[in-house]
């Protein structure tokens, strides 16, 4: 099989995995909201919640109309934007089979700040390569 569902890993220290799934719930939310913003609005919000390198670096502001929160939280807003179903899919998937693992060798809450460093550290190495980029980065693995 080409994509893994599921893995052999028993869980051995949680319960549960509720941060797995929490972020993975959280994730199709904010997918689903950003579809009912229709595309227009979908835009606008890719834009005014991704991370976006050249606003980040502050070489570039964004009109005031998207500029709804500062440059540096959209490195944790951009992470649970998806730029489209497959996306959404293929993220989803593998945080379903690789992030139990995860939460159960770490416990709940040193995974929920792993995911969001983890995160931020994509991005900003992602904006690094490119300062003056105007393209938004959505998404916890750092790309546009």
């Amino acid at each position: 099989m080409l994509l893994p569902l599921k893995d052999d890993n028993p869980l051995k220290r949680i319960p549960y995995q509720y941060v797995t799934v929490a972020l993975i719930g959280l994730c199709v939310i904010v997918f689903m909201w950003q579809l009912s913003l229709g595309e227009a609005g979908g835009r606008k919000a890719v834009l005014g919640f991704g991370a976006i390198p050249s606003v980040l670096f502050g070489s570039r502001t964004l009109p005031l109309e998207l500029a709804t929160i500062p440059a540096p939280l959209t490195l944790i807003t951009s992470m649970f934007m998806h730029g489209g179903w497959m996306h959404l899919i293929g993220n989803m998937l593998f945080l379903w089979v690789l992030g139990d693992n995860v939460e159960d060798a770490m416990g709940h809450r040193r995974f929920i700040v792993f995911y969001i460093l983890c995160g931020i550290a994509a991005a900003l190495t992602h904006a690094g390569l490119d300062p003056d980029s105007t393209t938004p980065m959505i998404g916890a693995s750092g790309k546009n």
